[in-house]
């Protein structure tokens, strides 16, 4: 094999070795509400960003008539966001037990049921998306859990 046969070689096979190393996938974090914005608006949601000096920020959506809230919490003043909890209650639905209650806790995963404040109750789900963050179809799949479980707990709440 001549010199430049054998760089053609090694370069093709250089090439090959990079060909072969899958993409890396976008990490999504916290940070920048907009980017999850964008995700739920991707699920066919609608979102609306609020955010207020001095305030975390959090977004207003609702699907199928259910709306809910996804807010940004462990924020350094209102920004650098690391985490997120989905959020919705029915303050329509104030004869649900407790015990009813610490029964969907008992055979669910993922979220968590209680009474708030002014006896609703109330489902929430944390996401944790600290560090680097985690892939885009992962936070995507999350709202898909959440979708879920937001089906299941109306069920729940309102089953006579």
């Amino acid at each position: 094999m001549g010199p430049i046969t054998t760089r053609a070689a090694l370069a093709l096979g250089v090439a090959a070795l990079f060909a072969a190393t899958p993409a890396q996938a976008e990490l999504i974090n916290a940070s920048n509400p907009a980017t999850i914005k964008a995700i739920l608006e991707s699920q066919g949601w609608p979102a609306t960003l609020i955010s207020k000096p001095g305030d975390d920020p959090y977004l207003e959506s609702n699907r199928n008539g259910l709306k809910f809230l996804v807010l940004f919490m462990n924020c350094e003043e209102g920004k650098k966001c690391k985490t997120l909890q989905y959020y919705m209650g029915f303050s329509d639905a104030k004869n649900v037990s407790l015990d009813k209650l610490n029964k969907w806790n008992k055979d669910k995963r993922f979220a968590r049921a209680y009474k708030d404040d002014e006896g609703d109750p109330v489902l929430e789900m944390d996401v944790d998306l600290d560090f680097a963050g985690i892939p885009r179809e992962n936070v995507g799949e999350t709202f898909n859990t959440w979708a879920s479980l937001m089906d299941s707990f109306r069920e729940y709440v309102f089953e006579k």
